[in-house]
């Protein structure tokens, strides 16, 4: 019977992650195919999709690797391409307390698709919520390195030019950019995100903008928190009146 509802659950979970797997699929490849044209083979996308999981970020890891990056480098770089999950953490503290041995994994596998996920879907009436959690959790994953990795064999099997390739993320990103401007009247975050992005872009040039405008990001969301909270929350009450 328990076993029976944990294969109710994961189909559930199966059936909300389809969008995900998707995109994941043709994401991971586009990333695995460029790990192998810069000389890295399978074992490489597989290792850093199982160990790293960070979806723009090792799209950017390609090119540290093949210009020989220093580490400190590459930390500073990770810390500030992935620096929206500080945001994403805080606000999934009260949703992941009580995961106990889920939740170092929950926290590791918190992508941006992921994440868009958990808090839009509804736990199935009776189901561990953490459970759920955890099964989209690693569906997820799973596409991106079954993705990845194919992409890696593909490479090393077929041979093509990969310009335009590494377009596939920020594809994704614009996406997902229209997707929650379209869904919500609350602005602000994505204005301060674009704004500053291009200050930035046009005060530091295209080489050095990158750090500078999520320094400018995070200080800016910092700042102006309550005020984005405060607005969320009366979009939300007018949602649920109107129903």
């Amino acid at each position: 019977m328990k076993k029976q509802k944990y294969a109710i659950l994961l189909k559930t979970a199966f059936i909300k992650t389809l969008p995900v797997m998707a995109g994941y699929l043709v994401l991971g490849m586009g990333f695995g195919i460029l790990l192998q044209d810069k000389g890295y083979g399978p074992l490489w996308a597989f290792g850093m999709s199982v160990t790293m999981f960070a979806g723009s970020m090792q799209y950017v890891a390609v090119d540290l690797l093949a210009s020989g990056a220093s580490l400190i480098s590459a930390a500073i770089m990770t810390l500030m391409v992935n620096a929206r999950h500080l945001f994403y953490g805080i606000s999934m503290i009260d949703r992941y307390k009580g995961a106990g041995r889920k939740k170092p994994y929950l926290m590791f596998a918190l992508t941006d698709e992921t994440y868009s996920l958990i808090c839009s879907e509804k736990v199935p009436e009776g189901a561990n919520p953490h459970l759920f959690y955890f099964m989209i959790s690693l569906l997820d994953q799973c596409y991106w390195v079954i993705g990845s990795t194919l992409g890696a064999v593909l490479g090393s099997l077929i041979t093509f030019s990969t310009a335009g390739v590494d377009f596939a993320m920020t594809a994704l990103f614009v996406s997902i950019f229209t997707e929650q401007w379209l869904s919500t009247r609350q602005h602000t975050p994505a204005l301060i995100g674009v704004l500053a992005t291009l200050a930035c872009l046009i005060l530091f040039g295209a080489d050095r903008f990158l750090i500078p405008a999520m320094l400018v990001i995070l200080t800016a969301l910092c700042t102006l928190r309550p005020h984005i909270e405060r607005n969320a929350a009366a979009e939300t009450e007018e949602q649920q009146d109107g129903r």
